[in-house]
């Protein structure tokens, strides 16, 4: 008997979210929607954490439209979800894997944001794909990293290169891709430290694995992949604004948006940095981490079809 399908646990997912937007908003339809009555709807997007930018945008479109087409709760959540979709359609891009054999792959966050369990998901995609793939475990900060990271690597079925805890993550870099050349490995996940306590010492770590990297392949890393938690709402934007300066980020994974009403700051992401989101988490199951349809999450995300069924 198969399980949900991928649509069934994207409104599973979305669900708290939906609710939340949905709850922000309601009783705020009117025939005719006054200055007072958009204001509180604008305060009620920024509250269900889509951002500033897309609120104040929604706001106008609700100002202009009311005039057009008669603004009751489904006529706001129309105009919502399409707001929503043009805030996601530019940055929903799948992850590509056409730059060259090996592919690197920097993965990047803060430690509890799902960062190893992304990379375990992301090498069990890959690998399905009929691509050859190898873990680094880069993050010798913590020996319960390296030792995850192994667990996940025997459970998936893909070769990797470790070290010891406190060991030189540059180093096992090095060595990794020393090994996925030798092995003709089609794309290499690289794991990192998590710690933003000591954004200088961050820094420097990258930079020296991105200069060992080098050695070898002058274009790698790659991809330099951040994972955000959806549960941390507007901390996520923070903690871009850090890894986009430490570590040149270029494409984000969202986690966790199954278990938090917090979903609204994909779209607030989407919004202010325009970088890449590869692929969205809404569970723990391997094949719940993929890309997304700008589209159909704007309109589950803004309740449309669950308004018009009930």
């Amino acid at each position: 008997m198969s399980g949900p399908s991928w649509r069934d646990r994207l409104l599973g997912g979305f669900k708290k979210t939906s609710d939340r937007l949905v709850g922000n908003l309601a009783g705020l339809g009117a025939a005719r929607l006054d200055g007072e009555t958009l204001d509180e709807i604008e305060e009620a997007l920024i509250a269900s954490d889509l951002g500033p930018a897309t609120a104040m945008r929604i706001r106008d479109r609700l100002e202009e439209e009311q005039v057009e087409r008669g603004m009751e709760e489904l006529g706001i959540r129309l105009v919502v979800a399409e707001e929503i979709e043009k805030a996601l359609a530019p940055v929903a891009r799948p992850l590509m894997t056409d730059k060259g054999r090996p592919q690197v792959m920097l993965v990047i966050g803060v430690n509890g944001s799902g960062k190893t369990t992304t990379i375990a998901k992301l090498a069990a995609i890959l690998k399905g794909d009929g691509l050859k793939v190898m873990l680094a475990a880069g993050d010798t900060f913590r020996a319960a990293a390296i030792g995850q990271l192994k667990t996940w690597a025997d459970r998936v079925g893909v070769p990797i290169v470790s070290g010891a805890e406190g060991g030189d993550a540059a180093g096992i870099a090095f060595e990794a891709l020393k090994r996925a050349n030798e092995e003709q490995v089609d794309v290499l996940i690289v794991d990192t430290a998590g710690r933003l306590q000591n954004k200088r010492e961050l820094m420097d770590e990258l930079a020296k694995i991105r200069r060992v990297l080098g050695r070898i392949d002058p274009g790698a890393p790659h991809d330099v992949l951040l994972v955000l938690d959806a549960t941390t709402g507007q901390n996520a934007l923070s903690q871009i604004e850090v890894f986009k300066e430490v570590a040149g980020v270029t494409g984000i994974v969202m986690t966790k948006l199954d278990g938090t009403a917090r979903g609204g700051v994909l779209v607030a992401a989407a919004e202010k940095y325009r970088l890449p989101i590869h692929a969205i988490g809404v569970g723990e199951k391997v094949d719940d981490l993929r890309g997304f349809d700008p589209h159909e999450v704007a309109r589950i995300i803004a309740g449309v079809e669950t308004f018009q069924k009930g």
